[in-house]
């Protein structure tokens, strides 16, 4: 059985000062809280790439590109010379070398790796972005770099590959470890660890559907996981603290060539690097 990951019911804490923050602008008004959530919600965090990632880092040819769909540019990292190439996704406030362990093995394995920088994460610049920039950066990438046999998405960036693919990535198979699943559900949990009402939650869902002319439940990981008919593993940990187990079921249900591995333990991070899960990926991986 997996070691059970330290605290593994505690998700990572928004700061006092910003909630606190938020609580002051939603005593002014809610429009201003709901601007102040806003964005707080499409800023990650930029960490520095940790000496286990450098090794990735420093083989890759990195290679900045242009997304006309969203004129942005992004840092792409290619691991590997093999023609069978696989796609990475990151999550939010990830980089492009975060699944480095997955991407070794599928070296060994005799695939190549393509991986990137979403807007506003890693070596790529911004400070802001949001799920439709990773899917069109997914999308210009397929172009650029594709085909791929296999895409790869975490959290965040497994609900991008599921609506990538809905939106037309062709890959012969999907991974998608930690998924979130409901949008709204997801708003929700932000604004409660941000210490405010339900109600904002809502008011934050308009806010960004006025912005960006879209819906935001559109972008739901079932909603794409019905339209989907490409074999779909989905991975998720029981003990996961900052996306509940419920959402990679939840996924699973509504996909029609889908297979579901849970894990015990191994949170929402520790699962990128687990030899069973890896055994996992590249058993689905090889199976005809």
């Amino acid at each position: 059985m997996a070691k059970k990951a330290t605290n593994p019911t505690k998700s990572l804490k928004i700061p006092k000062i910003i909630i606190i923050s938020a609580k002051i602008c939603a005593f002014i008004s809610t429009n201003l809280v709901t601007k102040f959530a806003a964005k707080i919600f499409t800023t990650p965090i930029k960490h520095k790439v940790p000496k286990r990632e450098l090794e990735m880092d420093a083989k890759s040819i990195q290679k900045l590109i242009y997304i006309p769909e969203i004129d942005k540019s992004v840092v792409t990292y290619t691991y590997g010379q093999s023609p069978s190439k696989v796609l990475l996704v990151h999550g939010w406030s990830g980089r492009g070398t975060q699944l480095f362990k997955i991407a070794d093995e599928l070296l060994a394995n005799g695939y190549s790796t393509v991986s990137f920088d979403a807007p506003a994460h890693g070596k790529s610049k911004g400070k802001t972005t949001i799920m439709s920039e990773f899917i069109a950066s997914i999308l210009e990438i397929e172009k650029q770099f594709g085909p791929f046999e296999i895409a790869i998405g975490h959290s965040l960036g497994g609900m991008s590959v599921l609506n990538s693919i809905k939106d037309g990535l062709k890959v012969e198979k999907a991974i998608i470890i930690g998924s979130g699943d409901i949008v709204q559900d997801i708003l929700d949990e932000f604004t409660f660890k941000l210490g405010l009402k339900k109600e904002i939650s809502i008011h934050l869902r308009d806010y960004f559907e006025n912005m960006y002319q879209v819906k935001m439940d559109d972008f739901s990981a079932y909603k794409a996981a019905k339209k989907i008919k490409t074999p779909v593993l989905v991975i998720h940990d029981k003990d996961d603290p900052e996306v509940s187990v419920k959402a990679g079921i939840h996924i699973n249900e509504n996909l029609e060539n889908g297979s579901l591995f849970l894990t015990e333990g191994l949170g929402h991070r520790k699962i990128l690097g687990n030899q069973n899960v890896i055994k996992k990926i590249l058993e689905f991986i090889k199976i005809s």
